[in-house]
């Protein structure tokens, strides 16, 4: 089947990409939604419209799930840049099923310079790092120096989703707040770590806002986020914002 769908932009983006439909596209295209897309399209700006298919994350992870069971992922891996966003994030799901460390994260810093959007960033949660928080920790200050957005973005988000509790230390807050960037989704990721580390170490992560050690843009973006969350006492939240930057 003649790929007519296929973005332009993607189909001059790789000249390996053959003109005709892999079967995961062609089930990638049967699980799609055209009002999940009209809804998806709004929260990815940064996405081209026909990029994306609106297949639910359910369904994504479901299917994912039915790949790496049957082998039946290793081309699609190698597969890179991909035509939708849909197929980015089955690669982050099929990512995130590997059991072995090592294959697991080879895999991760292969596909981490092609994640072009903060969802697939996001939802690239091996299961296996849980595990070896020790020897993840030793990734990430380089992710964090990386000059890829979503590198540096995917950094803060591992620092924030496997060191802000049992194995928390607070020179960990001092690696994002040397984090220095123009870019929109890097100072959201930045204000969402220092906000949940307000959440969870509070006394440790105060002194970053009483001390102004963030630009004023993410200093004021992480005092309104931790105001909004449940997890900050009222008390704590009507200091936080006398701390406000005007």
């Amino acid at each position: 089947m003649v790929v007519g769908a296929l973005p332009a932009a993607v189909r001059t983006q790789s000249s390996r990409r053959e003109p005709y439909m892999t079967d995961i596209q062609e089930k990638l295209i049967a699980l799609s939604e055209p009002g999940y897309r009209d809804f998806m399209a709004p929260l990815l700006p940064n996405l081209p419209r026909e990029r994306i298919l609106g297949v639910r994350t359910p369904a994504l992870r479901v299917y994912a799930k039915e790949l790496y069971r049957a082998g039946e992922y290793e081309p699609f891996l190698r597969e890179l840049p991909h035509a939708y966003y849909e197929e980015n994030n089955l690669h982050g799901f099929l990512i995130a099923e590997m059991r072995d460390f090592d294959r697991c994260l080879a895999e991760l810093e292969r596909f981490l310079p092609f994640i072009d959007n903060w969802a697939t960033c996001d939802c690239l949660r091996p299961k296996v790092f849980a595990k070896n928080r020790a020897r993840l920790l030793t990734h990430i200050p380089v992710w964090l120096a990386s000059e890829e957005t979503y590198t540096v973005r995917y950094g803060i988000g591992m620092l924030m989703a496997h060191f802000l509790d049992a194995d928390f230390r607070p020179e960990y807050l001092g690696w994002v707040a040397d984090v220095r960037s123009g870019e929109y989704y890097i100072n959201m990721m930045i204000a969402w770590y220092f906000a949940t580390a307000l959440a969870k170490q509070y006394e440790a992560a105060l002194p970053w806002l009483e001390n102004r050690r963030l630009d004023r843009w993410t200093h004021n973006k992480t005092i309104q986020k931790a105001v909004e969350s449940y997890r900050v006492s009222e008390k704590e939240k009507a200091y936080l914002k006398t701390l406000k930057q005007k």
